[in-house]
């Protein structure tokens, strides 16, 4: 349901960690829809496999503060809701900072579109927003993206990179893996270069959720989409997948290297993505410890992307 008020307040407590409980209580008898910003269990994520993808900011952020938010209409808010706010945690012995700032609603649901405009990658692909009125070359393939809340518009070099190799090795009538498919890109990407048979999972469900989304957008219908974990509930198709992108991260590709083999037909190519350059030939050395020969690679703005042709027998080790 709209709102009738197209500004929003966002009323904002920061304090130490340790009274973070106290102070999301009484925020919550504001709006029980609470935010809450805690970075205290970053180094956690450093020693996981989100590491090469934190933003610096929150890398350097102080772990011992937290911030919790709540968002109310502009016509429910007034003055006193911030000053009984503010008295309220100075009862109860909570040192901390309230502050207000406006939000337009439009700003805040849509003001990213305005920034997402059609993005060439490789030779002919192009990735267009659903919501862009766009004219086609003679050889453009297009692939219209509504990327929600998934990762995956094309504005990323990691995508923009493996969609590039793909167009190098997907051919008429192969099949395609994508593991960690995001909003669907590549694998609707490689449906529209002539894959016959595509397979797009992820880990998240809002993901699968967009992914099914944009491939109904694109009329890609040979493309599935599924909620899985590549190692632990997707088995292999007989003969194997002629091509594979994994556009993740080097942790998560370090991992699944021991089973991706499993997954191709024998000369196949996996496409590697998502790899910052510091951690470029650690990846690479991995992959080809576990049967693979590196065949292409690009770079740009301090990201890798690499293909390789897993080897033409069935074992996939050496």
């Amino acid at each position: 349901m709209k709102l009738s008020s197209n500004k929003w307040i966002r009323l904002k407590t920061t304090c130490k960690r340790e009274y973070l409980d106290t102070v999301s209580a009484v925020m919550e008898m504001i709006d029980n829809g609470i935010m809450v910003e805690d970075y205290s269990d970053i180094d956690e994520l450093l020693d996981g496999v989100y590491g090469d993808l934190i933003d610096e900011s929150i890398l350097n952020a102080d772990r011992t503060v937290v911030t919790v938010s709540v968002f109310l209409p502009e016509e429910k808010f007034t003055a006193e809701t911030k000053s009984s706010l503010a008295a309220r945690l100075s009862s109860l012995g909570v040192p901390a900072e309230v502050t207000v700032e406006t939000l337009d609603e439009d700003d805040w649901a849509n003001s990213w579109k305005k920034y997402y405009h059609p993005i060439r990658t490789g030779e002919h692909i192009v990735i267009v927003p659903s919501w862009e009125e766009f004219k086609p070359g003679k050889d453009d393939v297009v692939v219209l993206m509504d990327p929600g809340m998934a990762f995956g518009t094309g504005t990323h070099e990691t995508t923009r990179l493996c969609a590039a190799l793909l167009e190098r090795y997907v051919r008429p009538g192969c099949s395609m893996i994508d593991v960690g498919c995001g909003s669907g890109i590549l694998a609707i990407t490689a449906s529209k270069l002539g894959a016959k048979k595509c397979f797009a999972c992820d880990i998240d469900p809002e993901a699968i959720r967009v992914a099914r989304g944009n491939v109904k957008l694109n009329g890609t219908d040979n493309v599935r989409c599924e909620v899985s974990d590549l190692v632990r509930d997707v088995a292999p198709i007989p003969g194997g997948y002629d091509v594979a992108a994994v556009n993740i991260v080097a942790d998560v590709i370090i991992r699944l290297a021991p089973d991706l083999g499993r997954y191709l037909a024998p000369g196949g190519v996996a496409i590697f993505s998502g790899i910052i350059d510091e951690r470029a030939d650690e990846v690479v050395s991995v992959i080809e410890k576990n049967g693979f020969r590196t065949s292409d690679a690009e770079r740009e703005n301090g990201w890798f992307a690499f293909a390789a042709k897993k080897a033409d027998r069935g074992d996939n080790n050496e």
